[in-house]
């Protein structure tokens, strides 16, 4: 008689996947099975978003199937997917801020991730911030939803040689989208005191318009195109602190994934996350002055801000991916012991 599968995991990775939500799939698929060995995992792993693959092929293959729980590791889901299953809403930023972005994305939160989460047996996300936007926007009731904190890639965990930079230099890891208000830190960085030197690093491609510019007379912005992580972990180790000037995050790997590599975190008070919160210096959104006060203190070896540092380091270096699998699991056995009584 054929053994029974536990849980099928959606390990699609698709382009519409942030780099963030790609490595939570991949991170869950590879260490599931080992932190979870009383558990049978199979994956699905075809069907592009919005594609009939998607909508019927992945509900036919899993009623073949018959799994006793699915997991969807994003929220490109069937509507019509066979219960039980959880599904993972990383955030809500796209209705909190519904001017940056397109208007379907609006209407496909609303519609279609609100009727998958409505049938959902739990509702996994990655911080506490997210729980009330998964109330308020989509009507999720508090009691099926479960907060288990991202992961750091192992990479940020080793000891490396150090980035030898020409100056002191600040560090801004992600993509540039409206939400990200990089406004506010070029802004901050070019209002610092002319006597001070210091370089600005942003990861990506330099597209800024000559007018937005930022230029200071000690220091030079530099855009770094696409990084890989061990090169990542080293400009998180160097820099006199990783700034986070975003709006809002659901949990912000890079803010994670540099206080593992040992480095200081200035970030908007709603971007930052709930675990790393005490150990992270908070600005309020769009606050330049406020930003820029922080880094001038960051630059001048503020003894608050080193302590911050090494106390973000111990926290970071607790959150691996390996913990977020085992509570993820735990999810799990939650779910089958429910479909069992």
């Amino acid at each position: 008689m054929p053994q029974v599968t536990d849980v099928v995991l959606d390990t699609r990775l698709t382009r519409q996947m942030s780099v963030g939500m790609k490595a939570y799939a991949a991170e869950l698929a590879a260490r599931l099975p080992r932190v979870a060995p009383d558990l049978r995992f199979a994956s699905l792993s075809r069907g592009e978003n919005f594609s009939a693959d998607e909508q019927i092929g992945m509900p036919w293959a899993l009623a073949r199937m018959r799994p006793r729980l699915t997991h969807f590791l994003s929220v490109y889901a069937p509507l019509l997917a066979p219960a039980p299953f959880a599904i993972t809403v990383h955030d809500l930023i796209h209705l909190r801020h519904p001017a940056f972005f397109k208007k379907k994305v609006g209407w496909y939160y609303q519609t279609i991730v609100r009727a998958v989460c409505a049938r959902a047996a739990r509702v996994i996300t990655d911080d506490e911030r997210t729980v009330e936007d998964l109330k308020r926007f989509l009507g999720v009731a508090r009691e099926k939803i479960r907060v288990i904190p991202l992961g750091c890639d192992d990479a940020y965990l080793r000891e490396r040689e150090p980035f030898r930079a020409a100056r002191p230099f600040f560090l801004y890891a992600g993509n540039h989208r409206q939400h990200k208000d990089l406004p506010t830190l070029l802004a901050a960085w070019a209002a610092l005191p002319a006597h001070l030197d210091a370089d600005l690093y942003l990861t990506g491609e330099n597209d800024l318009p000559p007018e937005r510019q930022p230029t200071r007379a000690l220091g030079a912005v530099r855009f770094l195109g696409d990084v890989a992580t061990e090169e990542l972990a080293r400009f998180y180790g160097s820099c006199v602190a990783l700034v986070h000037p975003a709006l809002c995050e659901g949990f912000g790997l890079p803010m994670l994934e540099a206080g593992a590599a040992g480095a200081a975190v200035l970030a908007c008070e709603d971007a930052a996350p709930t675990v790393l919160r005490p150990y992270v210096e908070c600005f309020a959104a769009g606050d330049v002055a406020g930003l820029r006060a922080l880094m001038e203190r960051a630059l001048a070896g503020d003894p608050v801000l080193q302590a911050r540092r090494a106390a973000l380091r111990g926290a970071a270096r607790g959150l691996t991916w390996d913990r977020c699998a085992a509570a993820t699991a735990e999810v799990y056995r939650e779910v089958l012991a429910e479909c069992r009584s």
